[in-house]
C-alpha cells in the first residue's frame, strides 16, 4: 500500500499533471494545499529544504520541484505502479498557463 502526500497548488499546470498521474494509475494520495494554506506551504520547505513545487512524498521518499511525468517514472521504476496504456487526462510535464499565472498573482501571499 502506498502513502502519498503531495504539495500542491490549487491551480498549476505543474500540479495538475501530478493530480494526473494519480488519477492515472487510481492512487489515493493526500492533496496538501500549499497556496492557501501557509502551514502546509512551511511543512513543504522545511522537509524539503527548497521552496519550489510540486513535491510529492511517497512512502517516506520525498521527490522534490517534479512533474507527473517525473513521479510517474519514479512510481515505474520502484515497482510501485505498473505501466499502463491509459493517457493521463491532463498534460503531466507542463508550466502553468498564463491565465493560471494572472489567476496565482492576483492573490498575493505572504509566509514568512
Amino acid at each position: 500500500m502506498l502513502t502519498i502526500k503531495a504539495y500542491l497548488k490549487p491551480s498549476c499546470g505543474w500540479s495538475n499533471g501530478v493530480r494526473a498521474i494519480m488519477r492515472k494509475h487510481g492512487l489515493a494520495f493526500e492533496d496538501v494545499d500549499i497556496i492557501n494554506v501557509p502551514a502546509n506551504y512551511a511543512e513543504m520547505v522545511e522537509k524539503t529544504g527548497q521552496r519550489l513545487s510540486p513535491c510529492v512524498e511517497v512512502n517516506g521518499v520525498m521527490l522534490a520541484d517534479v512533474s507527473g511525468e517525473e513521479v510517474e517514472k519514479y512510481l515505474l521504476a520502484n515497482g510501485l505502479v505498473q505501466s499502463t496504456d491509459k493517457p493521463a487526462d491532463a498534460p503531466t510535464n507542463a508550466p502553468c498557463t498564463d491565465a493560471e499565472h494572472e489567476k496565482m498573482r492576483v492573490k498575493t501571499i505572504r509566509f514568512f
